[in-house]
């Protein structure tokens, strides 16, 4: 049975290919540290999905689009967050498929971005 509260998952065909963050959306990305550090969307928000319910202060006050490897960990946490009442949209296919698209990623310490 699907949750009618749930907005609909996105994938990255969904996107803008040149501007792909929608418009009044910021990115949260759920994965782990050194997930995030190999590489991730420039801009996004860090926090771990095992750390979320501890960190909800830290979270953009646009609507969401959750982001993990490859959409599992996000959808959790989307679903999580609408029911907390903020409104979230999980990629599925995450981080794999945003890649696989070819659109942009970034390192800190000017490495080049890899997805693990």
């Amino acid at each position: 049975m699907e949750d009618v509260d749930q907005p609909e998952d996105l994938t990255v065909r969904d996107l803008d290919q040149t501007s792909p963050v929608p418009p009044g959306h910021a990115v949260l990305d759920v994965r782990e540290q050194d997930e995030w550090d190999a590489g991730h969307i420039a801009g996004a928000t860090h926090i771990p999905l095992g750390e979320l319910p501890d960190r909800l202060d830290e979270l953009p006050e646009e609507d969401l689009l959750v982001v993990c490897r490859s959409g599992g960990r996000s959808k959790r946490a989307s679903a999580w967050l609408n029911h907390t009442g903020f409104t979230a949209r999980n990629l599925d296919g995450g981080m794999r498929d945003w890649t696989a698209a070819g659109l942009p990623m970034t390192a800190d310490g000017g490495r080049e971005p890899t997805l693990l």
